[in-house]
């Protein structure tokens, strides 16, 4: 039997940022599971790859869904299971996109044991790290030269045509992503250039953008989890990784109207990172936009 606290507490959390959000998460949110599937996802000009969660998974069907739809781009698709996706939601997403590789935990655990073995450090990160899987499982799995990289907390509203332009410009040979807030990362920027000569890009942001293969390279990462202290914050470490590694190939920040911010209002963004302080309005502000536009009946939003 629940007790009184218990049940208190549990309307606390589903009401703590109020009916309109509750609404949304609750009651909308999952309508998306209602759509048609996106049949095509084969274009090797760039593939997708994204780690998610029992927690994050109908979120991420909202996010490859609106890009799918505002791009017209089928590009190929890569699910990485954190370990705690069951067989229930891994068929979902199969069913909603039935072109896609998911890569279940165990499976990837058991090919990172072989492919890090002559990488010491690298394989102690990424068996202690619950989101090392996207420096080096993505990187293992990539089957296209280019790799457009998305969290589970982002929804496009429309064409990202900044974004497009990059990824399929042949001529284009930097990283590109959406700008943080600040710079969050492990290590400081002199420290950074002390240890590895790497002059550390400001405001690097893990969650949206284009990484080609070639700046995830074993030797680099090696040697950037030699600097003294990186190993603090356990959600900071996998973006100062990829900071470090595209520092060093080529990297250049989105346009502005790509970053991250945490005031209300979307204005005429294209798309919209919801980072965990402001994870509430992927429900009121944007799903909600995208259902006022007809998303779930067809539309691009």
């Amino acid at each position: 039997m629940i007790s009184i606290g218990a049940m208190v507490l549990r309307l606390r959390q589903r009401y703590a940022h109020g009916l309109r959000v509750a609404y949304y998460r609750n009651r909308v949110r999952p309508r998306i599971l209602q759509t048609p599937p996106m049949p095509e996802t084969d274009d090797r000009v760039c593939e997708i790859h994204v780690l998610t969660s029992k927690q994050d998974w109908l979120n991420l069907v909202w996010t490859l869904k609106s890009f799918y739809r505002t791009s017209g781009r089928r590009y190929a698709l890569c699910i990485h299971d954190d370990g705690s996706l069951g067989a229930e939601e891994q068929h979902a997403l199969l069913r909603h996109f039935p072109q896609a590789r998911v890569i279940d935990r165990a499976e990837a655990d058991r090919r990172m044991e072989t492919v890090l073995q002559d990488h010491p450090r690298c394989r102690q990160f990424r068996f202690s790290n619950h989101l090392a899987p996207k420096v080096f499982d993505f990187a293992a799995y990539l089957e296209t030269e280019r790799m457009l990289l998305l969290d589970s907390d982002l929804l496009f509203f429309a064409e990202p045509v900044d974004l497009l332009q990059r990824i399929e410009d042949p001529r284009y040979r930097k990283n590109t992503v959406n700008g943080d807030i600040a710079s969050a990362y492990t290590t400081e920027a002199p420290v950074a250039l002390r240890h590895t000569g790497v002059e550390l890009i400001e405001r690097f942001n893990s969650g949206l953008g284009l990484i080609h293969r070639g700046s995830l390279r074993l030797e680099w990462i090696e040697e950037f989890l030699g600097i003294p202290g990186i190993l603090g914050h356990s959600w900071r470490i996998e973006q100062t990784l990829f900071a470090l590694c595209s520092s060093r190939f080529g990297v250049e920040l989105l346009p502005p109207e790509y970053d991250v911010y945490l005031s209300r209002g979307l204005g005429n963004r294209v798309s919209r990172h919801y980072v965990g302080a402001i994870r509430h309005m992927m429900y009121r502000e944007g799903m909600a936009r995208l259902v006022r536009h007809g998303f779930l009946n067809g539309g691009k939003g």
